[in-house]
């Protein structure tokens, strides 16, 4: 029953009890002047009348009351208006709407007890602050943070299924990028090897005494490759990669010809410039992974010969690089940037979370394209025909360790080795040609700047002969 009704009824009531112990009471003796019979009689016909309303509007109250009883459909009807005044338009703008509950849920609160007390203030209706008599309006309470909603009953929180972030060594990522979201990331890497070469052309008599000429060249070379990559998140599982590098390269070759009768060094000097090979790379996570369980993503790379090609550059030949009849040192005046072949390059990289650590690794083989009609420019303007080119596929592999430092700044330990097969010309394979293993270690530092910036810095030692002494790459990702 609203409070109105309430109010009036239980008013209603109090007067009645008040008039009727009033009519009951002897009148009280008269003062010396006597009232008129007649004002007397009117005074009392007044009070009957009151009384007669108030005995109307306590039977029409009962009457409302029990019908709401009778029956618990009529619940939900809405209460009787009859005695309620209207509240003005700003009180009825800030007053919540209450509904009230359906039948079977009443008959259901209906004996239960604390339990379906308990029930029935989690289904109800959020009330209105509660106000302390003699005092004014509750303060409305200042908006602050919500706290997440906590997840249903029986049913497990999403978790991410994303692999572990580690700071990154080699060039395919770990973690793959989300869907719809992209990221830009500009790197850049420096090279640098020496290798010492000493040919003996001749012949000997006895173990000591050499006829003929012996050639001690040293080789130094330095590379810079500055590349943009942008990854895309075509699913949370799949993404595709496009990388542009721009490569600048500088040989400088000193030899020195023995039993000739100089001891002068002589120094060759070549350099080249330009784009490099465009690589279109796709990735795909396998399975979810987790605590104890290993994330495996799988990687397709096609590698293009967009860079120059090492057979468009002149070489030091008057008219042959190889056979009886070579002329020239064989070198290239200008450094090629490209290999000169399509490559093929499927990989399976896994990485296994073990608190603290991050165990990865991967393993990949690049196959590369043969070429026909390879033609070799030369000194003059003559071309050298080679035929058909093929070089031995690489197959690689590599592991690491990777420990956040805390909660920005993470560190990695790890070592990658190729191995390159033979070259083959003309399906035989090229004299001087052999398998080559390339191993470096590497160790790399990741800092993360905010949510979307993070450097990437990897240092690299050759512990090969034919792998580059030392190499230097910093990477700058940036989520979009």
């Amino acid at each position: 029953m609203p409070l109105v009704q309430t109010l009036r009824a239980g008013c209603a009531g109090m007067s009645l009890l008040t008039f009727g112990a009033i009519a009951q009471q002897p009148l009280p003796p008269e003062p010396a002047e006597a009232r008129p019979a007649a004002e007397l009689a009117a005074e009392l016909r007044q009070l009957k009348q009151e009384l007669a309303e108030q005995r109307a509007m306590l039977q029409q109250l009962r009457a409302e009351l029990g019908a709401q009883r009778q029956g618990a459909g009529a619940v939900a009807q809405a209460p009787s208006t009859q005695w309620l005044e209207p509240l003005p338009a700003e009180q009825a703008r800030q007053r919540p709407v209450q509904r009230p509950l359906a039948a079977a849920t009443l008959e259901g609160l209906r004996g239960a007890g604390g339990a379906g007390a308990a029930s029935g203030a989690m289904q109800s209706q959020p009330q209105p602050p509660l106000q302390v008599p003699g005092q004014g309006p509750a303060a409305p309470q200042a908006p602050g943070p919500q706290a997440p909603a906590a997840p249903a009953v029986g049913q497990a929180p999403a978790r991410d299924s994303r692999p572990p972030e580690v700071a990154p060594l080699f060039e395919a990522p770990g973690v793959l990028t989300q869907r719809g979201h992209y990221v830009l990331e500009p790197s850049f890497q420096f090279g640098y090897s020496s290798s010492n070469r000493v040919a003996l052309v001749g012949y000997t008599i006895i173990p000591a005494l050499l006829i003929g000429l012996v050639d001690v060249r040293e080789v130094k070379r330095n590379t810079f490759t500055a590349a943009i990559s942008g990854r895309y998140g075509l699913t949370n599982r799949t993404e595709l990669e496009l990388r542009v590098p721009y490569v600048y390269r500088s040989d400088s070759t000193v030899s020195r010809e023995l039993f000739t009768g100089t001891a002068v060094e002589r120094v060759f000097e070549t350099r080249g410039k330009a784009i490099g090979d465009i690589e279109l790379s796709l990735r795909h996570q396998l399975n979810d992974g987790g605590a104890d369980k290993a994330y495996y993503i799988a990687g397709l790379r096609v590698k293009t010969r967009t860079g120059r090609d090492p057979f468009e550059v002149v070489t030091d030949c008057t008219q042959r690089c190889v056979g009886e009849n070579a002329t020239g040192t064989g070198l290239p005046l200008d450094l090629p940037t490209g290999s000169g072949f399509y490559g093929i390059q499927p990989s399976l990289t896994w990485l296994f979370p073990s608190d603290p650590a991050i165990f990865f690794g991967s393993i990949s083989y690049l196959h590369n394209v043969k070429r026909s009609n390879v033609m070799r420019m030369v000194l003059n303007g003559e071309v050298e025909p080679l035929g058909e080119v093929k070089p031995g596929g690489v197959i690689g592999f590599n592991f690491g360790i990777g420990l956040a430092l805390n909660d920005k700044a993470s560190l990695s330990l790890g070592y990658d080795h190729s191995s390159m097969g033979r070259t083959r010309q003309n399906g035989v394979n090229v004299p001087g040609s052999v398998r080559t293993q390339l191993g470096t270690l590497l160790m790399g530092f990741s800092y993360r700047l905010n949510e979307k910036r993070t450097v990437n810095v990897t240092v690299g030692a050759g512990l090969t002969q034919d792998t580059p002494d030392v190499s230097l790459s910093v990477r700058l990702p940036l989520a979009f």
